[in-house]
């Protein structure tokens, strides 16, 4: 479990076959081969560690639902560690099972901060909500606004120049997980009886 708040952005050493090797500090701290550390918000399994860096694998279901396969070396990505039971919720509580891929659609600037509007498929669009959480890339926002196809956040400065959004441009493909609780609910009550 996570919390979406990104701990540092890493960078992509290179790919070994189906393995990545991302260079990192902060989430190498203590980790060791069989620890989860979410890369752009997907939970892995770290495989190997080494030299400032760890390696993990990337399954064809991952690549099929998220954007790893599309990082090359030097690309830069978010790294958060498991949140440790008593741990502080500083965003929420994020799975790191990615549940498929968005597209940036704008970035305009607002004031100090930046007004990210995102493009979503009906299926992720039916549990986004306005003033809802939603994780993009590993990052736990607050839905600002919310249309048919599409929804925006409003990202601060700090999350701007500490994430891999600051990188980000239209057109660029980004891993979206929904919020876990509005995916339980609706299939609490879809296994109600009709009423009568």
């Amino acid at each position: 479990m996570f919390t979406g708040i990104v701990e540092e952005m890493g960078r992509v050493r290179e790919w070994r076959g189906n393995a990545l090797l991302i260079e990192s500090q902060v989430a190498l701290e203590g980790t060791r081969v069989g620890d989860s550390i979410a890369v752009n918000g997907v939970c892995i399994t770290v495989v190997a560690v080494e030299d400032g860096a760890f390696a993990f694998d990337v399954s064809a279901e991952t690549a099929r639902r998220s954007n790893l396969d599309a990082l090359r070396p030097g690309d830069p990505v978010d790294l958060e560690r498991p949140l440790p039971y008593g741990g502080r919720v500083g965003g929420h509580l994020v799975q790191g099972h990615v549940d498929g891929v968005g597209v940036v659609r704008s970035i305009e600037p607002d004031g100090d901060s930046h007004l990210f509007a995102f493009e979503a498929a009906p299926p992720l669009m039916r549990y986004i909500v306005e003033k809802g959480f939603v994780t993009v890339d590993g990052i736990s926002l607050t839905v600002a606004m919310r249309e048919a196809t599409a929804f925006t956040v409003a990202v601060i400065p700090y999350t701007h120049e500490h994430t891999v959004l600051g990188h980000r441009a239209p057109g660029d493909r980004v891993n979206i997980e929904v919020d876990i609780l509005a995916k339980y609910a609706e299939q609490l009550l879809a296994a109600q009886p009709p009423a009568g």
